[in-house]
C-alpha cells in the first residue's frame, strides 16, 4: 500500500474526551495510594506535513491532559504532548512532558480492530538510545522514571487507556498506574 493511500490512524483522536472513572495508584513513602479521578484530554490537528530530512513523513496530532482528584478537585497531572504517526514505517510515537522536569518519547505500534476500533501501544526504557526518557537532576536522583508503557483503545466516541510508569521512588521499585475510560464531548 502506498503511503498516500494510508488512512491516518490518529484521526479517531482528534476532539475532546472527558472520564471521571480514573484510577491512580501511586507510590508513598509508607502506604501507596489508590486515587480515583477524572480527566480532559484535548487533541487537535497539527497543519503542517512533517518531513524530516526530506524523507521521513510524519503526520502530528498535539494534546493536553489535565487529570484532578476526586476527593479534592486538585490537580495532580497535567501533560503536553504529540501523537506522531510515522507513514514510512507505518509506526507511533508519542513525545509528551509533565511539569516534573521529566519528557518522553516513547514509540510503538498500532493495531486497527476495525473501522471504529483501534488500539496503541507505546513504549520508552531510560536506557533506550531511540525512545527514552530525559528527567531532571531531581528527578534523576529522587523519583528516576526508569520505563513507561502506554496502552489506549478508541471505540467509537469512547477512548480507555492503561499506563504503567516504573519509578525507582523511596527506596523501592514502584509500577505506578493509570486507567480511565473517557467519551467524546459533543460538539
Amino acid at each position: 500500500m502506498s503511503i498516500e493511500n494510508k488512512t491516518n490512524p490518529l484521526d479517531g483522536l482528534i476532539g475532546t474526551w472527558e472520564g471521571d472513572r480514573g484510577t491512580d495508584i501511586a507510590p508513598k513513602p509508607i502506604i501507596d495510594e489508590n486515587n480515583p479521578y477524572y480527566e480532559t484530554l484535548e487533541f487537535e490537528v497539527v497543519d503542517i506535513d512533517i518531513e524530516n530530512a526530506e524523507e521521513q513523513q510524519l503526520l502530528a496530532i498535539k494534546y493536553y491532559q489535565l487529570v484532578r482528584e476526586k476527593k479534592d478537585d486538585k490537580v495532580s497531572h497535567s501533560e503536553t504532548g504529540y501523537w506522531i504517526w510515522n507513514k514510512d514505517d507505518d509506526t507511533i510515537m508519542c513525545a509528551f512532558a509533565i511539569p516534573r522536569g521529566v519528557s518522553v518519547l516513547a514509540g510503538g505500534s498500532y493495531e486497527r480492530i476495525s473501522d471504529e476500533e483501534i488500539i496503541f501501544t507505546v513504549t520508552s526504557h531510560k536506557d533506550d538510545p531511540n525512545y527514552g526518557i530525559v528527567q531532571s537532576p531531581f528527578m534523576e536522583k529522587k523519583a528516576k522514571t526508569i520505563e513507561f508503557k502506554r496502552e489506549i483503545r478508541i471505540n467509537g466516541n469512547k477512548i480507555s487507556y492503561h499506563q504503567e510508569t516504573i519509578v525507582d521512588i523511596y527506596g523501592k521499585i514502584f509500577n505506578h498506574t493509570d486507567d480511565n475510560s473517557l467519551g467524546k464531548r459533543k460538539a
